[in-house]
């Protein structure tokens, strides 16, 4: 029975959701969100990730009352845009986009490099936020996803 609600649970698909729906209902349907965030009226943003494999992350933000409002997915080029260097941090960069596919270093920076996948005009794509010692957000930074099997070399 538990294989049968996981199989059912990976089949869920966050855009079919619809408004009104109440939270349990999400929550039987998705799963638990990697991140819960308060709304500034009273509701709840749950954040569901794809990561690190997949290419979108969601946003199911919920009304004081636990009723969906809307599902967003968040990964691309205009919310990365929103992340201010210098003022956010490794907490507000989790908070929103939740885990990153992976989090490395390079040498001419120093401090960590959490860098999400997606999709971009069909193209894939890394989104690459340098984090400081301090976890402070320094720059944003986008590359093309070159794959082993991708034959564009």
């Amino acid at each position: 029975m538990a294989v049968v609600a996981l199989a059912l649970t990976a089949c869920a698909v966050p855009e079919w959701q619809k408004p009104g729906t109440p939270a349990s209902q999400i929550l039987q349907d998705m799963g638990q969100p990697q991140v819960r965030n308060p709304l500034p009226d009273g509701g709840e943003r749950w954040v569901y990730s794809r990561q690190p494999m997949g290419q979108q992350i969601y946003h199911f933000d919920f009304d004081s009352g636990q009723r969906l409002l809307s599902v967003r997915q968040v990964l691309n080029p205009s919310d990365f845009h929103q992340l201010r260097p210098g003022v956010d941090t490794q907490d507000s960069v989790y908070r929103y986009f939740g885990k990153p596919a992976l989090v490395e270093g390079v040498a001419n920076f120093k401090g960590d490099i959490w860098t999400y996948r997606f999709r971009e005009n069909g193209g894939d794509r890394l989104a690459h936020v340098f984090l400081d010692p301090q976890r402070v957000v320094q720059r944003i930074m986008f590359t093309d996803e070159w794959r082993n099997d991708d034959d564009r070399r």
